[in-house]
């Protein structure tokens, strides 16, 4: 009897130690999930973030290439200087003007496009000398 008591004794703290490891697992897979759900939170919000500051940035850089090429007003075509004009069909024979602009510093903002279908914008001076805008 005194030896069957000895292992009932053996087997409750053997299954209490089970118990206590199962729980120990399951605390610690708890703990795991609630460090990723963390982590994932974190990283999407620094996602967020970054896409604000890069949207933020584009929007500076065009508001700053605006303000650098100043106010252009839409002229005809026929309006433009003869060294502009010159200075397209010279280097740009097949282009022709698509739209026209020009800026209280008279340089001319020139909306082309080609035979083959490209179409792109020229910066010149009054002088037909081409700038970057």
């Amino acid at each position: 009897m005194k030896n069957l008591m000895i292992a009932a004794v053996l087997s409750l703290g053997t299954m209490t130690a089970f118990a206590q490891e199962e729980n120990a697992v399951q605390d610690a897979g708890t703990a795991v999930e609630e460090t990723a759900t963390e982590a994932t939170e974190a990283v999407e919000e620094t996602a967020t973030e970054a896409t604000e500051a890069v949207e933020e940035s584009a929007n500076d850089a065009a508001e700053a290439t605006e303000a650098a090429q100043g106010d252009f007003a839409e002229v005809n075509a026929e309006e433009l200087p003869e060294s502009v004009t010159s200075a397209v069909s010279k280097n740009y024979p097949t282009a022709s003007i698509d739209k026209a602009y020009v800026n209280d510093a008279n340089q001319y903002k020139l909306e082309v496009s080609l035979e083959d279908g490209t179409a792109g914008t020229l910066y010149a001076d009054e002088n037909g000398n081409w700038i970057e805008m």
